[in-house]
């Protein structure tokens, strides 16, 4: 069994056809159909059966596939990480992110990056929760991840601060000229809610935090991304709790941002499966600076201490330009 066998295995089974899989492989349909035999004679049966038109998955097929997704997948991984590690030009770094950290916390800390390492190509995975995005980089698909502490996780977590929760609301809104508000206040009011909401005891988080309180909030709308769950706050739709950065990077002055009474917030952290090294490594320094604040410093806002961060990357790229 090769890695270019279980290569072409996996082309055949994301085009559904040998024909376009030796297209898309550029190599000749019986070179194709021979490597696929040999690895099936390797794995002691047929793992796809062929069809008049295309191919399906065998029972056997369907067990071997998430395996030699990653294998291939951490092949890859592996040689992009050596010519990391040498300095190579050319290379790629491939990131996961959920949506908000991607929409609010990345685009400066990768302007900056582009100055400091206009040689390595950057890929981006952008992911709608926080499990999705565990299990995907789990199965290799990034060098490394930003997002969400993990809770459980094997491999290196950097901390890279904490993200306050807000409440965001129209400019002309009755709330709009309070600094925070407690959550019990809201109990009649209309909430948007986002797919990508996190659970907490195996509930959404927003209905445990208002449970918590003694009210179910009454949810008006559901969207999948939290910029589009913000933009409707912003028109009049209703309430929604989002991370702080990402509405000060989506909206600007179209929406008021409300703290909460006691505030919301939660970790953020640069992990990978594997040590960060080369250009990873200096990736992560970027999000997460070694030299950043503590995060117990006591009686500062931490959406504040995001803000700055952000705004200080901002800076430096418009003066590097």
């Amino acid at each position: 069994m090769s890695l270019r066998q279980m290569e072409y295995f996996l082309t055949v089974v994301e085009e559904s056809s040998f024909t376009r899989a030796a297209d898309a492989l550029h190599v000749t349909q019986p070179a194709l159909s021979h490597q696929v035999k040999a690895l099936e004679r390797s794995v002691g049966g047929a793992l796809l059966e062929r069809m008049p038109r295309g191919v399906r998955l065998t029972p056997m097929g369907r067990a071997f596939l998430p395996h030699a997704q990653l294998a291939v997948r951490s092949a890859r991984q592996a040689e992009r990480a050596a010519r990391a590690a040498a300095g190579a030009a050319g290379g790629e770094l491939h990131i996961a992110a959920v949506h908000a950290v991607a929409v609010g916390l990345l685009p400066a800390v990768v302007a900056r990056w582009r100055i400091l390492h206009p040689g390595v190509r950057l890929v981006l995975r952008e992911y709608g929760s926080t499990a999705e995005l565990e299990e995907q980089v789990e199965r290799g698909v990034a060098d490394l991840a930003v997002g969400p502490e993990p809770k459980e996780w094997t491999g290196p977590v950097l901390a890279a601060g904490r993200e306050e929760i807000v409440l965001v609301v129209p400019f002309d809104d009755p709330l709009a000229g309070r600094g925070a508000v407690r959550l019990a206040e809201l109990a009649d009011r209309d909430w948007i809610r986002c797919a990508m909401e996190p659970l907490v005891q195996g509930r959404p988080f927003l209905d445990w935090a208002c449970g918590s309180v003694g009210f179910t909030p009454r949810s008006v709308l559901r969207t999948e991304h939290t910029s589009t769950a913000v933009r409707m706050a912003a028109a009049g739709v209703g309430i929604v709790a989002a991370p702080a950065h990402t509405v000060r990077g989506a909206l600007g002055e179209d929406c008021v941002l409300l703290s909460l009474d006691p505030p919301w917030h939660r970790p953020l952290a640069v992990f990978s499966r594997a040590p960060l090294t080369g250009v990873a490594e200096a990736f992560a320094e970027l999000v997460a600076p070694r030299s950043a604040v503590p995060q117990e410093q006591p009686h500062r806002p931490v959406g504040e201490q995001l803000g700055e961060q952000h705004l200080a990357l901002v800076r430096d790229v418009r003066r590097e330009q």
